[in-house]
């Protein structure tokens, strides 16, 4: 059996448990409110809710990360890069199929016909707007539907590169990647109702900043930075 047949089977043995476990928050009998302190959340998120919006969203932001991973470990024979880019791939899509199966628990649809990212314009679930601003803004070019996310462009250069020039223009498209992901984790953690949500969420902003920490660090012993 490959890891990439194992790492399948775990995505979905998590999406079936983390799903359950969402729904059951979501449909409480009215005595927990999902550690919020403010009205309970009694049914199931609806279709335009922050919930439903960042499973959307962050599931297409992440396979993205995963097809950048799967590319550049093509590209490179450097063990440490490549340990990178598994683990990353790895465990985007296993958050990637959890969201995916709340999103199919819940009833609702895997594709918004709105626009990407609105449930960020939304106040936190609190009541207000969260305390990191309102980032519902985002100018989609050339393939980028979401912040950080590579372009066409981006992708096509990967693909084209190899060796060290690969691994660099990994990590710089990684990193403005992960800075993005952060972004929409938090504006979830901020709004978000369902409680196994904001918790995976919150996870999310937490491993993506070190990821972002040890990138710089493997540009730094590259002799590159960050994009700016």
């Amino acid at each position: 059996m490959t890891r990439t047949y194992w790492a399948a089977v775990t995505a979905v043995v998590l999406a079936l448990l983390f799903a359950a476990g969402a729904v059951t928050v979501a449909a409480g009998n009215g005595n927990e409110d999902g550690g919020r302190g403010g009205s309970p959340a009694s049914r199931t998120p609806a279709e335009d809710s922050a919930d439903a919006g960042f499973a959307r969203d962050m599931s297409v932001h992440h396979q993205q990360a995963v097809e950048m991973s799967f590319i550049v470990r093509d590209r490179t024979k450097n063990e440490e890069v490549r340990r990178l880019a598994y683990d990353i791939a790895n465990t985007q899509a296993n958050q990637r199929g959890m969201m995916l199966g709340w999103l199919d628990l819940w009833g609702l649809p895997k594709v918004s016909a709105g626009e990407p990212m609105a449930w960020m314009t939304k106040p936190g679930s609190d009541g207000g707007h969260g305390g990191h601003g309102s980032h519902g803004t985002h100018e989609v070019r050339d393939g980028s539907l979401m912040p950080g996310m590579a372009t066409r462009t981006d992708l096509a250069k990967l693909r084209a590169a190899d060796g060290r020039q690969a691994e660099i223009l990994y990590l710089r498209l990684m990193t403005a990647h992960h800075k993005g992901g952060v972004t929409m984790a938090q504006g979830c953690a901020d709004r978000c109702e369902v409680a196994v949500e904001r918790s995976l969420a919150q996870g999310m902003v937490d491993a993506q900043e070190s990821e972002i920490a040890l990138m710089a660090d493997l540009l730094k012993a590259r002799g590159a930075a960050p994009r700016p």
